[in-house]
């Protein structure tokens, strides 16, 4: 095996086969995403450069950049052991390299669930987290603070067999007693399956590694895909890592089944637990039936064999409930051999471009549309706030460019009683800013109340309780002490965000209503304040809800020692997410908070600063009224520069959207 196959520059981005579809469909998202970035940089440059920003823009523009370069593409892969998993990830992702990167053989070659994906701040390496840590009721998403936890064997990426020997430890096991997999949560006595596999020293056979990541430097990982590779769909059931958090949150899955075995019961049980259950409200869950070359019989015709495997796909749409046309039949091991041979027809009668080209379809548009909305939302936000901006300062220079003009011919009398009327205003604006403080003071209280609603703390406090209840006294405890205990705590956490969506709408309403007054009472631009909705965290709760009352179902009313360990598992993972959920809430409330309450102050600020302006214009008018002429010049060039302004923040607005409304189609073209 040659030793220098893994030469980047050899792989570069661009020199993706016209086979492709998907690498190259890929690439083109990546750049519709970084063109977008350039034209988001290039309006925060163009505001920065006329001093139209302030700190929260900074802050919104710099927080939708930063999404944008870590946007992360997230395809599952999900089947059985021997089903060709890797062989699959390898034709779709990895032929260019002409060898396989990923291990894949007879038997199990992936015992751990896998991510690859690929970070720059680290270099390219595979970590590998213990099984022991299963023993510990902690979650894989907590583990990867503390990379000391981790086994890291770096990766020598110009040496194939150091690759393929570093990347083959996911495939290791080891043997323990049946009470330490027990412990681990990976031995239930009262599975049949399981029994057998004992051996004659009492010992079972177990994954050396809980979950593995691998920081791989290719292309499409570099431009933010991240590939799954899960173990098999027993680990489903007994890492809620999975069923909770990496499986509802991929953006792809890819459900493979094998032509040589069918559809098994276990093959439909989890299509209609974790995966088909999510068809209807999600796009690109697909189902693969690979390994057709099993049925290229030469005795055959053609049209015999596409018969043979049409009806194949017939009967595995029929068993799992699905339509045949989200049913692709391939070959990855033929596909690898064709694309590595550059063999066009076999790559045609291994079908892998049809997959390619629906998840392509699927995947990519999907993902571009939650792109597409949460940037348009702050773009458009924040070329609102500015263009009120202007339009109050162009409000102010020609009120002042009308009074200078009444002046011409008058006598200083006329000057004084311009100058008493710009102080009154003065005054009763400064009144105003005596009810805005009154203002900040109820929305400082309300934004406390809210944030109490959304506490960190108090959450945290009853997921301590809960798993306290649960270490001392599990049996006590029991299936239905645990379920009511919990149905309170879902209870009482959407209690709490809807308490909150009420008091957001009580600030809303209090700033439209002051938004309102001060632009009827002063002339400042009408702004309404940006809406905040909770329906998302709400259906996350829903969620994780609904997969703990399936967990109960699952396991049955009596719970072993096993399963009880499991549970707790399913427990902490479930409160990990809604931490996180909440986490989440709290940091979005917070800018929705800064948003509703930044346009205010920049308008308080800036009519401040035109009365000032007024007010010393007609002061340097009445001590020398030869000046008159030359202000008036002064302003007209001044609203010359913000009409310019104005036609200068269409363009970059229309640069964005233009960005925003590439299609990928176009690009990859």
């Amino acid at each position: 095996m040659s030793t220098d196959y893994l030469h980047r520059d050899e792989i570069a981005a661009n020199d993706v086969d016209s086979n492709d579809r998907l690498a190259g469909d890929f690439q083109a998202y990546s750049a519709w995403r970084g063109q977008l970035s350039q034209r988001v940089a290039q309006l925060s440059r163009w505001l920065s450069e006329q001093d139209l920003d302030d700190a929260q823009t900074q802050l919104r523009i710099q927080t939708l950049l930063e999404k944008l370069k870590d946007d992360k593409l997230n395809i599952a892969f999900v089947a059985e052991f021997s089903r060709g998993k890797s062989e699959l990830i390898n034709a779709i992702f990895f032929a260019h390299y002409g060898k396989r990167v990923l291990p894949s053989s007879a038997g199990r070659t992936t015992m751990c669930p896998t991510e690859i994906l690929f970070d720059p701040s680290r270099p390219p390496s595979i970590q590998l987290l213990p099984i022991e840590t299963r023993a510990q009721n902690v979650t894989t998403s907590e583990y990867r603070r503390y990379t000391e936890e981790w086994a890291t064997t770096e990766l020598e990426v110009d040496n194939a067999d150091a690759m393929l020997a570093a990347l083959g430890q996911v495939g290791h096991t080891k043997r323990v007693s049946i009470e330490v997999a027990k412990s681990f949560g990976l031995f239930d006595e009262d599975d049949p399956d399981q029994v057998i596999m004992v051996g004659a020293d009492g010992t079972v056979e177990i994954p050396a590694w809980r979950h593995a990541v691998i920081n791989f430097p290719h292309p499409l990982l570099e431009q933010g895909l991240v590939i799954l590779d899960t173990p098999g769909l027993n680990a489903i059931g007994t890492e809620p890592e999975l069923t909770l958090n990496l499986l509802p949150n991929a953006h792809a899955i890819l459900f493979i089944l094998s032509a040589d075995t069918g559809v098994t019961k276990s093959d439909i049980d989890v299509w209609r637990n974790h995966i088909g259950k999510a068809q209807a409200g999600s796009r690109g869950r697909l189902v693969v039936l690979n390994k057709i070359d099993g049925l290229w019989d030469e005795l055959k015709t053609p049209a015999q064999i596409e018969a043979e495997i049409d009806r194949q796909v017939v009967t595995t749409a029929s068993l799992l409930g699905v339509n045949p046309n989200h049913v692709f039949p391939v070959s990855a091991q033929k596909a690898l051999v064709a694309k590595v041979q550059h063999d066009e027809a076999l790559l045609q009668r291994a079908h892998l471009m049809d997959l390619e080209a629906a998840l392509s379809g699927e995947l990519l548009p999907a993902k571009q549309d939650i792109v597409r909305d949460s940037t348009i939302t702050e773009v458009e936000d924040i070329v609102l706030a500015t263009r009120n901006l202007l339009g109050t300062r162009r409000t102010s220079l020609l009120e002042q460019l009308d009074e200078l003009a009444r002046l011409r011919g008058k006598n200083q009398d006329v000057v004084m009683q311009m100058m008493d009327k710009v102080q009154t205003d003065k005054r009763h604006f400064e009144q105003g800013l005596v009810r805005f403080q009154a203002l900040r003071s109820i929305f400082s209280q309300q934004t406390n109340q809210l944030l109490t609603l959304l506490g960190m703390d108090s959450l945290k406090a009853e997921i301590a309780r809960i798993r306290d209840e649960m270490e001392r006294s599990w049996f006590s405890f029991g299936e239905g002490g645990l379920r009511a205990t919990m149905e309170r705590f879902f209870k009482d956490t959407n209690a709490n965000i809807a308490s909150s969506a009420e008091q957001v709408a009580e600030i809303q309403a209090m700033m439209a209503a002051m938004y309102k007054k001060f632009s009827e009472e002063h002339g400042l631009g009408q702004v309404t304040p940006p809406p905040f909705s909770t329906l998302k965290y709400h259906k996350e709760i829903a969620r994780l809800e609904k997969s703990f009352r399936e967990h109960f179902n699952t396991v049955g009313r009596l719970l072993t020692t096993s399963q009880s360990r499991i549970t707790r598992k399913f427990f902490e993972t479930v409160a990990s997410r809604v931490v996180y959920v909440f986490e989440v809430a709290n940091r979005d409330v917070e800018n929705w908070l800064k948003a509703v309450m930044a346009p205010m102050e920049t308008q308080v600020r800036e009519h401040q600063l035109q009365l000032r302006r007024r007010l010393e214009s007609i002061k340097r008018i009445h001590k020398a009224t030869d000046t008159l002429e030359g202000r008036i010049e002064e302003l007209e060039d001044m609203d010359r520069q913000l009409t310019s302004q104005m036609d200068d923040l269409d363009q970059c607005h229309r640069q964005v959207l233009a960005a925003l409304n590439s299609e990928i189609s176009r690009l990859a073209a």
